[in-house]
């Protein structure tokens, strides 16, 4: 009978001994796709418009009304923002990782117009003069690319700060938004044109397509997981895309949603922002709306949005400034 017991005792701590292996490995929760995180920049009305994934695998802003760069830590959340080195009153918008691990970018206001940080904070600003460049990408030859509504161009800027101009856009284009197709191209909205816009990465204007609707008002484009060009029609809630050939296709969204910003989500869908209702929207490359998640924090001015180095969307909140992430 002793014996029996001593086995018995033995059987029922290896079950929990078991049951403890178990629960050890056990996966984490997953996280529900809607789920919001929001931080609020220390600086008051710093008023934050672009974004990018830095090479230090954390997210980088500007902060259009505050004249500072500011980057998120993914891994806490706390923010640091540096504005020595860039000239008060610069409006820094689009933002963009370079080849040489900087971050670029595109100044709104003069004197400057283009700045690069290290992601220590150490900021150097170059070509003081032209005004109005928007947006900024890494070109696949190594230079930066901006869009320069004030010069009516685009133009390529070396990491050493060398830039050259390139002209010839239809008068009034005023471009906007810039990325790089999947054709190796520079393709770029053009808010006045009204047209997508299509330059090789020597400055050759190859075309500009004009956009379906007129007054579309797409202030930002990015590639999408389909290889074609996405862009936002801000004034007439529309998201559109075009592809190398150059057809466009429109797709209804929300009225009154006012989308803006537009990447690609990890989930093969494109994801953008929607000022006029605060939400995030969600589509399906074939043009389907799948999703609209409300931002928690009310009239958040959405602006730009990308795909963060953890898997999250990544937003900014220029009305409420705040830096945001939703779980796709």
């Amino acid at each position: 009978m002793k014996t029996d017991r001593i086995a018995l005792q033995a059987a029922v701590i290896s079950i929990a001994l078991a049951g403890c292996s178990s629960s050890s490995t056990t996966s984490a929760p997953t996280i529900p796709s809607g789920t919001f995180v929001e931080y609020t920049i220390p600086t008051a009305g710093a008023g934050s418009e672009g974004l990018a994934k830095g090479p230090d695998g954390n997210v980088w802003f500007t902060e259009f009304a505050g004249s500072r760069i500011g980057v998120v830590n993914v891994s806490t959340g706390a923010i640091v923002e540096y504005s020595t080195g860039l000239t008060a009153g610069s409006e820094p918008w689009g933002i963009a990782s370079g080849p040489d691990n900087r971050l670029w970018v595109a100044e709104d206001n003069p004197p400057t117009a283009v700045a690069a940080a290290t992601t220590s904070g150490t900021i150097t600003e170059y070509n003081p003069g032209t005004k109005f460049r928007r947006q900024v990408v890494a070109g696949p030859d190594s230079r930066l690319w901006f869009t320069n509504e004030g010069n009516n161009s685009i133009d390529a800027v070396t990491t050493g700060g060398g830039l050259t101009q390139y002209t010839g856009l239809v008068a009034g284009a005023s471009p906007s938004g810039i990325t790089v197709g999947s054709d190796g191209n520079l393709w770029f909205t053009e808010l006045g044109g009204n047209n997508i816009g299509v330059m090789n990465t020597s400055g050759t204007l190859l075309h500009e397509y004009p956009i379906t609707t007129a007054g579309a008002t797409a202030w930002i484009c990015s590639i999408g997981p389909d290889g074609n060009v996405w862009f936002a029609e801000n004034a007439k809630d529309q998201l559109g895309k075009i592809t190398t050939a150059g057809a466009v296709t429109e797709y209804p969204v929300t009225a009154g949603s006012a989308p803006f910003g537009v990447w690609a989500g990890p989930d093969g869908n494109i994801w953008f922002t929607e000022q006029g209702t605060g939400k995030i929207g969600v589509m399906s490359t074939t043009g389907t709306v799948l999703h609209e998640y409300l931002v928690p924090t009310a009239t958040p001015g959405l602006d730009d949005i990308t795909l963060g180095p953890d898997g999250w969307m990544w937003f900014t909140e220029e009305a409420t400034n705040k830096i945001g992430k939703v779980h796709p």
